[in-house]
């Protein structure tokens, strides 16, 4: 078997298998759950055992259903699940096989918990940000950016945390967005972060002003799951947009 595949193999199984952890954070952490409690059934409560919570192959072998009470299990975790395996797949296929994207798949997996819930309840769980920040560190620990670019993280940081607050004293923004943005220069840099915070304003506009034609949302908008977006985008590919950009201004 070819290297690249394998290796996209390995990188869609532990995606999948995240992405059970995955699920459960996105349900506990709206309703402050406590992480000990082991995997549950929703309709009936019942405690499921270890062969009834293997992410996708148990849904599948259960046929969407619960073993105790016969309930359908809701939709949500198996797409997370496969969801987290597909984008795992991607960060190795943009970035290649190496340590840095081992980093950005996990990086994945929170902006993946981070975009529902904040969809949901209009909230970014905090523990992601912080998470988040911990693999920024892992990222300058292992000499991703060297240490000049590091300092400029930091100044950067700094100077969008500046710029971020006062629009979210404006009604603009929401806190845990600012501390989302500001957190991810550590492990972006703050260019990929200032272009996805402007991606992300187009983007979250265009679409939910359609979603407000078609579905009737209302005003207000969680933009999170854009920011999110635009930060994985610009992660592989905000570099080339950036010098695109540039080379644009002075041709």
């Amino acid at each position: 078997m070819p290297t690249a595949i394998l290796t996209y193999a390995i990188a869609l199984l532990t995606g999948v298998m995240i992405g059970g952890f995955v699920n459960i954070c996105i349900d506990r952490f709206p309703k402050k759950v406590s992480f000990t409690k082991k995997p549950f059934c929703e309709n009936c409560n019942a405690e499921l055992p270890w062969h009834d919570a293997i992410p996708l192959v148990s849904f599948l072998l259960l046929k969407g259903r619960c073993r105790s009470c016969g309930a359908k299990v809701n939709i949500q975790y198996p797409l997370v699940e496969l969801a987290n395996g597909i984008l795992y797949v991607l960060v190795f296929m943009a970035n290649g096989c190496n340590f840095q994207s081992a980093v950005y798949c996990l990086m994945t997996s929170a902006f993946l918990v981070i975009s529902i819930v904040d969809e949901r309840t209009q909230e970014i769980p905090f523990p992601c940000n912080v998470f988040i920040g911990g693999l920024g560190v892992i990222a300058c620990v292992y000499d991703f950016p060297g240490w000049k670019e590091l300092l400029a993280r930091l100044i950067g940081a700094v100077i969008i945390f500046i710029v971020l607050y006062l629009l979210a004293n404006f009604g603009l923004m929401g806190g845990g967005d600012v501390k989302l943005m500001t957190i991810s220069v550590l492990l972006l840099g703050w260019q990929n972060v200032t272009l996805a915070f402007f991606m992300a304003c187009i983007i979250g506009s265009v679409i939910h002003v359609i979603r407000m034609k078609v579905s009737k949302a209302g005003r207000v908008l969680a933009m999170g799951p854009y920011l999110c977006l635009s930060l994985w985008i610009c992660c592989f590919w905000g570099g080339d947009m950036i010098n695109w950009y540039l080379s644009t201004l002075v041709g």
